[in-house]
């Protein structure tokens, strides 16, 4: 998985949040963490662990179409 900037984590997980139109409560529960963990994902202020990151991912894929472009921009790996 390439390195994501802090930034960018919290646009992915804001932007992946929204198009499940999922509150923060319901997000986190989803992804088996807390409230407070997807709030300061989403302010900045911590990262997700990588299995959390793995699971938004996975949300990604089975979102399909809706998904592709958050998938593209933050999980795939660069060209060598």
């Amino acid at each position: 998985m390439p390195a994501i900037e802090q930034s960018e984590l919290a646009a992915l997980v804001r932007e992946t949040r929204q198009r499940l139109d999922l509150s923060q409560v319901k997000f986190a529960e989803k992804l088996g963490v807390s409230f407070q963990s997807v709030n300061r994902w989403e302010n900045g202020r911590t990262k997700p662990l990588p299995i959390a990151l793995k699971q938004i991912e996975l949300l990604l894929q089975q979102m399909g179409e809706q998904g592709a472009d958050l998938l593209a921009q933050y999980f795939r790996k660069p060209q060598q």
